[in-house]
């Protein structure tokens, strides 16, 4: 299947479109410096990382279009502190003048976090993004802690990439964020990638936890396959956790065409009805979106 097959594909199952919950947008000089580092990524990762969507902005906007995402957020998130609040309004303008963007924001352990991340629930953020590994801090950092309660009363989602690939940082894997969950049951969790390489111990928060989910962003693509294969007894019992997983792709930084996401999880076999659940119910669910 080829991105113009995507529609098509959707279609047949019966579906308005396709809801992505793990979609980057950010403000070009940002955007910039992550393709630098994706162009070294073979110094990073051991392998290339060609972009498969190095595209100006309002061509990347168009592409979501012509594929049928009719929902997506602006995943972005800070390195060091005083960015988040700055990227947020970013976000929230971008939303705003973006049909089908839902608005997004992110935070950094940071004295001023609880402030700007109540600014953003206020301002109608539906969705935050953090990122442990490029982030580099504990997300049991006592400065997160009253921005986890929020969120977690809020019951908005947070996308979190706490498992260990494609690198490992200080503090990713499962045991750092599973304390957060610990202490935060309600929270609203979306772990991106499946928690890659550790499947397993990922899954596991959702079988322990009422509202954690999985998102598929490059599992089980041929590329990630090469990173970190996803083990047969994991994807077995995907089965039966079909309404805990969501659609994402990481675009536009990937390094195959869109479809590729979306062949990849119909080949995981578990059915049309688990292919719809995945690719718009669940996605709609958790970022409050409508078929109309």
């Amino acid at each position: 299947m080829n991105d113009a097959e995507v529609p098509g594909w959707w279609q047949r199952l019966g579906l308005p479109g396709l809801v992505d919950v793990h979609v980057h947008f950010m403000p070009q000089p940002v955007m910039d410096a992550v393709w630098r580092y994706f162009d070294d990524a073979e110094q990073h990762y051991g392998t290339a990382w060609p972009v498969q969507y190095r595209t100006p902005e309002r061509e990347r906007i168009e592409t979501l279009a012509a594929l049928g995402v009719r929902a997506f957020p602006s995943l972005l998130y800070p390195h060091r502190p005083g960015m988040a609040e700055s990227l947020n309004a970013w976000a929230r303008d971008f939303a705003a003048a973006t049909p089908g963007c839902v608005p997004t924001a992110t935070f950094y352990p940071e004295p001023s976090a609880p402030g700007y991340v109540r600014q953003a629930l206020d301002a109608g953020a539906r969705v935050f993004k953090v990122h442990v590994q490029v982030g580099g801090y504990d997300p049991r950092d006592p400065l997160l802690a009253a921005v986890w309660g929020m969120l977690a009363e809020a019951a908005v989602p947070v996308v979190v990439h706490c498992g260990s690939g494609p690198i490992p940082g200080r503090h990713t894997g499962p045991g750092p964020f599973g304390e957060v969950l610990a202490a935060h049951q309600r929270l609203t969790a979306v772990i991106a990638h499946a928690g890659a390489p550790e499947f397993a111990e990922h899954l596991a928060f959702v079988d322990r936890y009422p509202n954690v989910h999985l998102d598929t962003t490059m599992v089980a693509t041929p590329f990630m396959e090469r990173l970190a294969p996803l083990p047969a007894e994991v994807n077995a019992r995907y089965r039966d956790r079909g309404d805990r997983i969501v659609l994402g792709s990481d675009f536009p930084n990937i390094p195959y065409p869109y479809a590729t996401q979306l062949e990849s999880l119909a080949r995981l076999g578990h059915g049309d009805d688990w292919l719809r659940a995945v690719c718009w119910h669940n996605g709609a669910g958790l970022l409050g979106v409508s078929a109309d």
